[in-house]
């Protein structure tokens, strides 16, 4: 099974190739270029230096959401546009659980934040029963505190990863059962995406290019602003 992975749903963009269980290239970009000038430069890449031929791939797979909304947008975008080019099924991957299988073989809660402006974050706590991994909470948009009050519930040690750690470090530090991943595995990979996808492709949950949605948890900032605008009118009357 051959599968070409592709996140473009937060700071970084990312492309892999993964065949048969074996990761055979990545590229991740996280430097000023938007996802548009670099999603289809690096999976060109990364197909050119593992001599693949598009044909051969056997999915597509992409991060599914929550994140960048315009990120989002670019992957999803993209992702149906070689799914249906190629004439290939399309495995998504909510993000939250990409990121949370960057981190394996610990018997510790891993939790996922993503920054969400607005003083809210992306999260979802997760463990490793064997080598399957659960998640033990809805996904969340919901401020800092409130996955600080939910982490200190589980009475365990919490591994904390994703662009969300940076911003919110001062509510993490100082917590001893509170510890943060390194820079290497802080954020969301395509090869972390792929390995995910091959696991819902083994379990025959691949879907058509057309049927792939977004999982946004939250309305973009035009469409609150509009909301707010229109209440704020409403109550002038």
């Amino acid at each position: 099974m051959k599968i070409l992975a592709i996140d473009t749903t937060g700071v970084a963009a990312s492309a892999a190739v993964v065949s048969d269980g074996k990761l055979l290239a990545e590229e991740v970009l996280n430097y000023k270029l938007t996802h548009s000038q670099t999603i289809m430069p690096l999976v060109d890449d990364v197909l050119k230096k593992t001599e693949t031929d598009l044909k051969t791939v056997d999915y597509i797979a992409c991060s599914e959401g929550p994140g960048s909304f315009t990120g989002l947008r670019i992957g999803a975008a993209t992702a149906k546009g070689l799914a249906l080019g190629l004439n290939k099924k399309i495995i998504t991957v909510p993000t939250l659980d990409v990121l949370a299988y960057n981190i394996f073989g610990t018997e510790n809660i891993i939790c996922p934040i993503m920054d969400a402006r607005r003083a809210q974050v992306y999260s979802a706590f997760y463990c490793w029963e064997g080598d399957q991994l659960k998640r033990l909470s809805d996904y969340m948009a919901v401020s800092i505190d409130v996955i600080v009050e939910k982490a200190l519930e589980f009475n365990k040690k919490v591994i904390f990863l994703g662009d969300g750690v940076a911003v919110n470090r001062a509510k993490l530090e100082g917590n001893e059962s509170f510890f943060m991943a390194p820079a290497s595995l802080m954020i969301q990979k395509a090869s972390s995406l792929a390995v995910a996808a091959e696991v819902k492709a083994l379990k025959g949950e691949a879907i058509n290019g057309s049927d792939f949605e977004v999982m946004y948890l939250r309305k973009s900032q035009a469409e609150r602003e509009r909301e707010e605008k229109l209440a704020a009118e409403e109550d002038k009357k």
